[in-house]
């Protein structure tokens, strides 16, 4: 007979300390966009599309310009300093 998965609440319920995929650690914020751009696994790609797009407008309201060629972690860090800059900040 096969075992029935275990649901989701459950192995959310990992009370042995053990580190487990999914699980909020004390420096996981639980937010993907809160956590710093040089622990991203893929910070060293290519910047994607939207970033491109949004640094563009950003970049034109600041008076800026930026290289065409940065990576995921370096557009993210231009997005959010150039939103504190234009007035975009969620904050």
């Amino acid at each position: 007979m096969a075992r029935a998965p275990r649901t989701l609440e459950r192995m959310s319920d990992n009370t042995s300390g053990a580190e487990t995929l999914g699980a909020t650690t004390s420096r996981d914020t639980g937010n993907p966009a809160e956590k710093d751009p040089s622990d991203w696994v893929t910070g060293d790609e290519p910047m994607t599309a939207p970033q491109r797009s949004y640094l563009d407008t950003l970049a034109r309201e600041a008076g800026e310009e930026l290289s065409a060629d940065l990576t995921k972690a370096e557009a993210s860090e231009h997005i959010e300093r150039l939103q504190e800059k234009t007035g975009r900040s969620a904050e």
